[in-house]
């Protein structure tokens, strides 16, 4: 359901017409600001608790960049207030663990699917369907990781696979 009003959403404090198409998620609070400043004219949006926005513009359109904190119901709490102020593609970035052998620390892994044993998940849809990502959004990551590890010649490679 969209807001259309333009109350500040309650935990992101972010009001609808601040809202975007496109968001970038990390969990740190710490890293919104280096991302963002990624994108052209990249200024802060609004805080709250472990939630933090900026936003700025890549190739013409409006991106956000929010931490979430950590864990399924507060990246939930985000990602439905979001939803509200008008994303609708979003990409989790961050650090992660890993038990593939073949992933070596600063090798890029982008998810093409997510196992749902975490608990918040099974609130929005049964646990029976799939977490699969949006097959034009995972080549176009798997592209740009590929692309910014040529010719590094650091022995860093690009995972694409279930987390």
């Amino acid at each position: 359901m969209l807001n259309f009003n333009e109350e500040a959403m309650y935990h992101i404090g972010m009001t609808p017409s601040q809202g975007a198409e496109y968001a970038i998620l990390t969990g740190d609070p710490g890293r919104v600001e280096s991302i963002a400043r990624r994108l052209d004219g990249a200024a802060f949006v609004a805080g709250n608790r472990e939630y933090t926005s900026w936003a700025g513009t890549l190739d013409g359109e409006r991106v956000l960049v929010v931490s979430h904190g950590i864990g399924g119901p507060s990246t939930a709490i985000c990602v439905e207030e979001l939803a509200r102020c008008g994303v609708r593609t979003l990409i989790r970035v961050g650090t992660c663990g890993g038990m593939a052998l073949s992933v070596k620390g600063g090798d890029l892994v982008v998810a093409n699917a997510a196992i749902r044993q975490e608990g918040t998940s099974r609130e929005y849809l049964p646990l029976a369907f799939p977490a699969v990502s949006d097959f034009a959004v995972t080549a176009a990551l798997a592209d740009a990781a590929e692309e910014a590890l040529r010719g590094t010649g650091d022995g860093r490679t690009v995972h694409i696979g279930v987390v």
